[in-house]
């Protein structure tokens, strides 16, 4: 099951799967068309000679590849603007951007097509011909104005691709996405590892990228032992070094063997050698602080781009308000118990404001940002008081920052006026009655 969906990850972040499915598809279109027989009064059937038609393959073909090395120097142009202006972390997205890979696949299709009718058309047996496959060279005509549509529509979606709103809009909805369906409940209580677990190393070097809770616990269960991951999604892993721990009920029990359990371990976690979105929601967050803080650096100098970035990050924060977050756990009847860890609220919020405040205290329209940020947290969290209370530290930190960065008091008067709507925020959320058996955590099922 790993297997499969790390294939399918691969294959949607590849400039070459969907071209080579295509081609193939192409040729095999060209093959069935050139079975039908049109006269040549049929008003779908190509007008011209022979000759005719193995001119225009030619052309079109030689066309084809001069269209497919400009859309791949543009496509380059963008992955270098978006690396160097925004983030690195942002390739990925622009690789897996779904236009760009049907429009480079219909531009091979095009060439494969007419490419290969040239061995059909005008010639037969190594002589020259005028019987041809009409209808065949028709389809090609039909593939090049296609082309020259899709052309049109890549430099419009190009040029809104990189656009910097469109970039973290993609983001916080790919985001938002993750923390919905795919980031991991918690809240669980969470049994310590015992001094008797045994761990298991890792047989490879990377980032946790995903992991299949039900397929560790069928193998926690055949083996009659519990797990607990040491690694979070998201964290690096060096091999050799134990990847989690598995015991048994008591220390008198037989102690089980890491080595029947790393085969399973290494099905039920993925490790690559780079984050992806996939159950991460704080790669997400990560791609969305890269912008902020390289829009804070000396050298861009852009601190509306930051709270554009901090404006996005309020509506996935939101989200994870919503959601019961922490260390998830899975039991089956027979006693087995996989502990895989997770960040809590705090955490995100911490890892988040902490990189914008250092780089953008200085500036009050990006803490004003952040503050506001921090006051639709409180909104969401109601009276979690582990969230309010994490909410009203970073706010403390926030404002303390800003004083000790900007001579003048007047520039942080909004600074101080949200700092204090936070506090009236969180103060009404610990003050509010809560009904027997809310929980104003859990998010809404979509």
């Amino acid at each position: 099951m790993i297997r499969r969906d790390a294939l399918a990850e691969y294959a949607r972040g590849s400039l070459w799967v969907l071209p080579t499915l295509s081609v193939l598809g192409a040729l095999v279109a060209g093959a069935l068309l050139s079975l039908v027989k049109t006269g040549s009064a049929s008003p779908l059937a190509f007008q011209g000679t022979a000759d005719d038609a193995r001119t225009l393959l030619i052309g079109i073909t030689g066309t084809m590849v001069t269209v497919i090395a400009l859309l791949l120097g543009l496509t380059v142009v963008a992955l270098q603007l978006s690396s160097t202006q925004f983030s690195p972390r942002l390739l990925r997205n622009f690789l897996r951007d779904r236009p760009n890979q049907i429009v480079l696949s219909v531009f091979v299709a095009t060439f494969a097509y007419s490419a290969a009718g040239l061995y059909t058309v005008g010639v037969s047996g190594g002589s020259r011909s005028a019987d041809f496959p009409r209808f065949a060279v028709s389809g090609a005509l039909v593939l090049l104005f296609v082309s020259l549509g899709l052309l049109v529509f890549f430099a419009d979606h190009l040029v809104h691709s990189i656009q910097v709103d469109a970039i973290m809009s993609v983001v916080q909805q790919n985001t938002v996405r993750v923390i919905r369906d795919r980031v991991f409940m918690g809240g669980a209580e969470v049994p310590a590892v015992p001094e008797w677990a045994v761990p298991v190393v890792s047989q490879r070097s990377g980032y946790v990228q995903t992991v299949c809770p039900d397929l560790l616990l069928s193998a926690a269960a055949e083996q009659e032992v519990s797990l607990r991951l040491r690694h979070r999604v998201g964290e690096h892993v060096v091999a050799g070094t134990p990847l989690g721990w598995i015991w048994r009920g008591s220390p008198g029990d037989a102690a089980p063997a890491p080595e029947t359990f790393t085969r399973a371990l290494d099905m039920g976690v993925r490790i690559g050698f780079e984050r992806t979105l996939e159950q991460d929601a704080a790669f997400g967050i990560r791609q969305l602080v890269d912008v902020a803080c390289k829009a804070l650096s000396p050298a861009v100098n852009d601190p509306y781009t930051a709270v554009q970035a901090i404006d996005h990050l309020s509506v996935i924060f939101s989200a994870l308000a919503r959601r019961p977050l922490g260390h998830h756990v899975v039991r089956d009847d027979g006693g087995a118990v996989v502990i895989i860890p997770g960040r809590r609220f705090p955490e995100y919020l911490a890892v988040m404001c902490g990189l914008i405040r250092r780089y953008g205290a200085g500036e009050p329209t990006v803490v004003h940002a952040l503050l506001r940020l921090l006051r639709t947290c409180a909104v969401v969290v109601a009276d979690d008081a582990e969230r309010c209370t994490a909410i009203e530290e970073q706010t403390r930190i926030a404002v303390t920052d800003a004083e000790g960065k900007v001579a003048q008091p007047v520039d942080l008067a909004l600074v101080h006026a949200e700092a204090e709507a936070v506090h009236r925020q969180v103060a009404e959320n610990r003050s509010a009655p809560r009904a027997p058996g809310k929980r104003p955590q859990e998010p809404p099922r979509p």
